[in-house]
């Protein structure tokens, strides 16, 4: 969908989980190979990560991936941080705010944990789809959902090939997803409310979205420490989508006059947590050459709560005095169409306008 912000934030836990320590819990991981010729075989490792059990983190790895995979996320990456770093009359070309910056660039305008968030820049679009196929009437009733992409200049200097790298990585990671979408089937169909319906046919390729983030470094003459909050870099929140594609992260260390190098992380504390169905606080690391699938919102509702939606957030990390390393990451949130009924009192379209009226000061009507 064209849905952008599609989180939702959990102070509360933001505040219960600063001065905690996360545990170290490894990952499930299924082969790209086995999902493609053996999908009915996963059913155990899927109800591993997405099970409701205490240790189940809600997040599987995809390993083993074709060899294209690094480049296309190597190539887009680096973009991203390019992108953020032109001029501001430049980027603001390519901002919407018709769509609530649902498509094309945004920065400063959703409300993370009370108070816009100026610590990421995205840049939207639906990989998939560049103009959605509905009617008139329904595009004009969900313009975060259902709007056209926005593109850079094909000549906008230093983001060349902006477009297609973006559309490269997002329509293997959406392929990716509807393998793992059908995999997911005999598992996730004991908990539907609606047994009629099919995890594959409830992602959308009109409603995918993708959001390419660039984390700015921490100001530099204010180094963190080792009790800042938790998610300091992102808050906590969940994505509304039914599941979302993630990518590892790369860091890139800023210094003037020089292009930006690629480092390791800023620091062991830095990066992706996710809280476990039990309420355990675990910090997850994906490899580059993997792909990670987390559940959303969606998942939740379809399934009446039994199966429910991943909290998690971004820690930056103790750094030290000086340190300019940014955070770059790619997500794909797959979903269902608007009509489509996801709960007695919600279709995925009202759903989705609640939770951008939680993330924005203007109205989703």
């Amino acid at each position: 969908m064209a849905r952008r912000v599609l989180f939702r934030s959990m102070t509360s836990l933001t505040h219960t989980l600063q001065g905690s320590s996360a545990m170290s819990t490894d990952v499930v991981s299924i082969s790209y190979q086995t999902l493609v010729s053996s999908p009915s075989s996963l059913e155990t490792s899927i109800e591993e990560a997405f099970g409701s059990h205490p240790q189940a983190l809600g997040i599987i790895l995809v390993k083993d991936l074709p060899p294209v995979y690094p480049i296309y996320r190597e190539r887009l990456l680096k973009l991203a941080h390019k992108f953020a770093h032109l001029d501001e009359d430049v980027r603001n070309k390519y901002v919407d705010p018709g769509s609530l910056y649902s498509y094309g660039w945004s920065h400063g305008k959703e409300i993370m944990n009370g108070r816009p968030d100026t610590l990421k820049g995205s840049y939207y679009a639906n990989p998939v789809v560049d103009v959605p196929n509905v009617e008139p009437a329904v595009k004009a009733a969900y313009p975060p959902i259902y709007g056209d992409n926005i593109w850079p200049d094909k000549n906008e200097i230093s983001v060349e090939g902006f477009e297609e790298a973006f559309k490269n990585l997002g329509r293997f990671v959406f392929d990716v997803g509807r393998q793992l979408a059908g995999a997911c089937q005999p598992f996730v169909s004991k908990y539907l409310t609606d047994v009629s319906l099919s995890v594959p046919e409830l992602i959308s390729t009109q409603t995918a979205k993708a959001r390419l983030l660039h984390y700015f470094p921490p100001s530099g003459d204010s180094p963190t420490t080792e009790d800042e909050p938790i998610d300091s870099w992102c808050g906590f929140h969940k994505d509304h989508s039914l599941l979302t594609g993630l990518c590892s992260a790369i860091f890139l260390r800023e210094e003037a006059g020089k292009e930006p190098t690629a480092t390791p992380s800023p620091s062991p504390t830095s990066g992706l947590y996710i809280k476990t169905r039990g309420g355990d606080l675990t910090k997850v690391s994906i490899p580059p050459d993997c792909l990670a699938f987390q559940t959303g919102e969606t998942l939740e509702l379809v399934t009446a709560g039994k199966l429910r939606a991943t909290p998690h957030c971004v820690r930056v990390g103790q750094t030290g005095v000086g340190a300019k390393i940014s955070r770059e990451t790619f997500a794909l949130f797959m979903q269902p169409d608007t009509h489509q009924r996801i709960s007695e009192s919600d279709t995925f379209g009202s759903f989705s306008k609640k939770v951008l009226e939680e993330h924005y000061e203007a109205r989703v009507i």
